[in-house]
């Protein structure tokens, strides 16, 4: 197996210079990937930034629920639709960034081969040590069980309402409910062809050969090995028995109607009587022998006893630190790699891992054909890598990861900042309490929202981890006496209290990084001082074990502290995602672009220092990290962000809108039990979304219902995620409904309302400086350290939401024709482009603006990937009376350089929301100092031709930005001379 995966050769990884992401399912299929390439390829993206498309559950809309990862998902095409996707990447010079699931499976709709032989087979089956099971839970009854908790009622109750039934099809016994099969285990299938046998024999007689072939299945059934038997050659012993068994029980029942009858007569006993409960005590004890308990899925939060995805029952997490796991789970990944199909990869949850870095260096030495040849600790990188990791504030990648950097949401996050007047923290804060009637505090928040998903989303994990460290404790006399609950009740609150989303410790010998233990003691002292009233020796002790600090006594038990450990790591990721991106982000609204993945909404904005400092150390250490501002899984868009973001600079009309606002809108609300449905702070939620994702420019009836209907659809989900009047594990209908007809009572246009006839003109002024700020941003992306990347459908303006709103079908037959239109535009222009680039910009509301940025800039970028790739970064410095509404740097390789100039913070810059920020009239004195090897050096704007002489300012050369911003408010100046 070793011998066939590796790669034979060891070629230096193809560095992306920018990419798109694809978003494959059954409504975008490889050949309609084949179609847009050249597209792509126009626009100047370089490579294909793939969703997963290995096998999925039917009707998957994301691929993340794989359910074989040896084949192509058949939804989104053939192996020969597949192959001609990639003959046209290669035609087109084009390379595939492959999202990779090693976390977890999809084990929904019984399609899952791997998980239905777990559960037919139990621990004996060869897939049992492939998923995260724990098969000696601490409740007994699911000793050797999976539990699974799919019912919609009790157990009984579904049992006794017969929608669960028991089924025969060719040799083969299985249980129905809804669209769930599950396996019955062959040995229990003695009870279902015992029953009435007598009567069988009396009727066909003694000596009927099927009668005879039916009792000798049934002897052999009873001495198949039992499924609690692991060893390899009872295994082996158990498929190859059961595999015979079930063809001659086909068999005898095919070639004998008295048989056939007979099974189908004992399945209908089987499937008992309604109103009859005893009738459906042998149904009841044929499920108890089972290797799996079914359960209602409430029981879920507390009792699975498997790991999933975070608190999705359908995604069963895999134990990918196992190599046989590893292997059989990527042999078609590594064949794409092999043959050159996928030319680098996304590890997606790469926080979910046991070990990621283990896996990591593993993926890396088996791609590079040398498996696990090199020493730990490599940092060699022969494949462009890329992971799915949040980095909480401050924080930074482990340096041991042999990857290229992360998806982006660090980058996402600074260059959105940047946006965002700090100068008016205060008065937002002040804002935000005043008509919530209440002070939040972030970090309260976000404490609350992790132990509230740890006590209804994920106490099954933390009872596990409780149990864990009780026995621990037990085998120290200094210890014994600490009890589960006072163990357990620890757990959460170091969990509740951690300021990343995991640390990285390992099963090796060596110690805990600088990095980790800095973030273990920051999270046990914030916990101790939370829970005075518990002993501080208890939360001392999970941290010497976190730590790895346990003295000698506990030599003997190291592998289980360092399982815990593990454990641990692997549940602080989970809760902190759930805990923070869906829920705290829901209910901490102050200004809610700043809430999104990898954000920290407590930082309103930052410096064009910190802005430079923290691109200068990209480049130095992340130089082809990702450079991501929308993506399938943010809260809302590039867009919609860059929109809300201009209220941080309007505070005062911002207050003055809310007030009346919620005035006239109040007679909407709902009075729920003494609770105004919505609340205050769900409708300061939903003011800034319609700002934001108001759609540019008339609407006819279609498409404002359309729009409205999105708003409902994004505002139901945003009610149910914050958890405090609604869930989706306890919905409030009523409630719900509340916010419902407050929301179409308030955008009702049939009559007047004074909501939109105010509302409409603030949010086109709010539009107005949004799209300037948006095209701020691309210019940004695709300049700065790092790899930009392009959600699909985003060189347009987006202003979609968090999903399924963003994942919308892409119109890329009006992208084709507007791109190739602009680029015969471009052609007939010839060198000077400025009555082009005027054009672009007064008509910027259809969108063609930001493509023309986009495709000009990715141009460049493709052409000049070298500078871009090892190009220095170098702030430049900006002086005159508009100094503060500029961000300006310049990377130069050699001879080469290029310069970016970008407007922010634009409201205080014109005089009203229909002046745009070019010309003397704004920029008047201000000007950006420029690289020059000589006296004076020419530069020449990319997106209007125009050229411009450099001029002596003090010690320096610098431009004009009267004249650079003269027909666009943003520049990259290409150096000429």
């Amino acid at each position: 197996m070793e011998a066939d995966l590796a790669v034979t050769s060891t070629p230096e990884p193809r560095i992306p210079v920018s990419t798109s992401r694809l978003q494959f399912n059954r409504a975008f299929t490889f050949a309609d990937a084949v179609r847009i390439v050249p597209y792509l390829h126009a626009l100047g993206v370089t490579d294909c930034y793939a969703s997963s498309y290995l096998k999925a559950v039917p009707g998957s809309l994301h691929g993340y629920d794989i359910v074989d990862p040896t084949a192509l998902n058949p939804e989104v095409g053939t192996e020969e639709d597949y192959r001609e996707f990639v003959r046209t990447l290669k035609q087109h010079g084009m390379g595939q960034i492959l999202d990779v699931v090693p976390n977890h499976m999809g084990i929904g709709q019984s399609c899952n081969a791997w998980w239905q032989d777990v559960l037919e087979n139990g621990p004996s089956s060869r897939y049992s040590t492939f998923f995260d099971i724990d098969w000696r839970p601490a409740k007994h009854e699911l000793e050797d069980k999976v539990l699974l908790p799919i019912l919609g009622d009790q157990y009984g109750t579904v049992l006794e309402n017969q929608e669960i039934t028991l089924v025969y099809e060719e040799g083969e016994f299985s249980v129905r409910y809804y669209e769930h099969r599950l396996p019955v285990a062959p040995k229990s299938s003695v009870k279902i062809l015992s029953l009435r046998l007598d009567e069988l024999i009396a009727q066909a007689g003694a000596g009927d050969p099927y009668v005879e072939e039916l009792q000798s299945i049934i002897t052999a059934l009873s001495h198949l090995p039992l499924r609690g038997e692991r060893a390899g050659p009872r295994v082996v012993e158990r498929y190859r028995e059961k595999t015979i068994i079930k063809k001659r029980l086909a068999g005898v029942t095919r070639e004998s109607p008295e048989v056939r009858k007979f099974l189908e007569e004992n399945v209908r006993v089987f499937n008992g009587t309604k109103g009859d409960s005893g009738s459906f005590d042998l149904l009841d004890q044929l499920l108890d022998d089972q290797a799996y308990r079914l359960a209602y899925w409430r029981v879920a939060s507390e009792e699975i006893n498997y790991r999933r995805f975070f608190d999705i029952n359908e995604l069963a997490a895999i134990r990918m630190e196992d190599s046989a796991v590893f292997r059989e789970s990527h042999q078609l990944v590594l064949r794409l790699l092999k043959e050159g199909s996928v030319t680098g990869l996304r590890i997606d949850h790469v926080d979910g891992l046991y070990d990621p870095g283990h896996y990591l260096q593993y993926l890396q030495s088996w791609a590079s054909g040398e498996f696990l040849a090199r020493p730990a600790g490599s940092a060699e990188r022969p494949l462009y890598i890329i992971v799915e990791k949040i980095l909480g504030k401050g924080e930074a990648l482990p340096e041991d990861w042999p990857v290229h950097g992360t998806t982006g949401y660090d980058f996402l996050s600074l260059v959105n900042n940047l946006l965002v007047d700090r100068s008016n923290e205060r008065a937002f804060n002040e804002i935000y309490t005043r008509f919530i009637r209440r002070r939040l505090s972030y970090e309260e928040v976000a404490y609350e929202t992790k132990k509230l998903i740890m006590r209804v989303s994920m106490s099954s994990e933390l009872n596990v981890l409780g149990y864990q460290l009780e026995r621990l404790s037990e085998r120290d006399r200094r210890s014994r006496d600490f009890t589960l609950n006072s163990l357990t009740h620890a757990i959460r609150e170091i969990i509740a209290c951690f300021p990343v989303y995991r640390t990285y410790v390992t099963e090796s010998q060596e110690g805990v990084t600088d990095r980790d233990r800095t973030y273990i003691r920051l999270a046990v002292a914030k916990a101790k001082r939370r829970n005075p009233a518990l002993s501080s020796l208890v939360f001392d002790f999970v941290r010497d074990l976190l730590l790895k600090q346990t003295d000698e006594r506990f030599n003997q038990d190291r592998q289980e502290q360092l399982q815990f450990v593990m454990k641990f790591q692997q549940t602080t990721s989970p809760v902190t995602a759930k805990g923070i991106e869906d829920t705290a982000y829901y209910s901490y609204n102050r200004l809610i672009s700043l809430n999104e993945v990898g954000s920290e909404p407590t930082q309103f904005g930052v410096s064009v220092t910190t802005f430079h400092e923290r691109m200068r150390d990209r480049q130095a250490h992340w130089p082809h990290s990702m450079s991501a501002t929308s993506t399938h899984d943010t809260k809302r868009s590039e867009d919609v962000r860059a929109r809300i973001n201009v209220l941080s600079e309007m505070p005062r009309a911002w207050k003055a809108r809310l007030a009346y606002w919620s005035k006239v809108n109040r007679k909407h609300k709902a009075d729920m039990e003494g609770q105004l449905a919505p609340d205050a702070n769900e409708e300061y939620l939903l003011y800034q979304t319609l700002i934001g994702a108001w759609p540019l420019g008339p609407l006819n009836d279609t498409e404002y219902q359309a729009f409205c209907q999105r708003i409902l659809a994004y505002m139901t989900k945003a009610v149910k995620e914050a958890k405090i009047h609604t869930s989706w594990v306890n919905p409030h209908q009523g409630y719900e409904s509340a916010v419902a007809d407050f929301i179409q009572a308030i955008l009702d246009r049939t009559k007047p309302t004074p909501f939109l006839e105010d509302f409409l003109p603030f949010q086109d002024t709010i539009a107005h400086y949004g799209l300037i700020n948006s095209l701020s941003q691309v210019l940004l992306k695709i300049a700065s350290p790092g790899i930009p990347d392009f959600y699909q459908g985003t060189e347009l303006w987006d202003f979609s939401l968090v999903d399924p709103d963003n994942r919308r079908p892409v119109d890329y037959t009006l992208r084709t024709r507007q791109l190739a239109d602009l680029q015969r535009a471009c052609a007939d222009a010839g060198a000077d482009r400025r009555s082009l680039a005027r054009g672009l910009l007064e008509t910027r509301t259809d969108g063609r603006i930001k493509l023309y940025l986009t495709a000009s800039a990715l141009d460049f970028r493709r052409a000049h990937a070298t500078l871009f790739s090892e190009g220095d970064y170098v702030p430049l410095e900006c002086g005159g009376s508009k100094r503060e509404h500029l961000c300006a740097f310049t990377r130069i390789y050699r001879d080469q350089a290029i310069v970016a100039v970008v407007p922010r913070l634009v409201v205080g810059l014109v005089p009203n929301a229909k002046s745009l920020p070019i010309g003397p009239e704004v920029w008047g004195d201000t000007w950006v100092t420029v690289p020059s090897w000589k006296r004076q050096s020419e530069y020449r704007n990319l997106l209007t031709g125009e050229t411009h002489l450099s001029t002596a300012v003090e010690e320096s050369q610098a431009l004009n930005l009267a004249q650079v911003f003269g027909e666009l408010p943003v520049a990259l100046l290409e150096r000429i001379t």
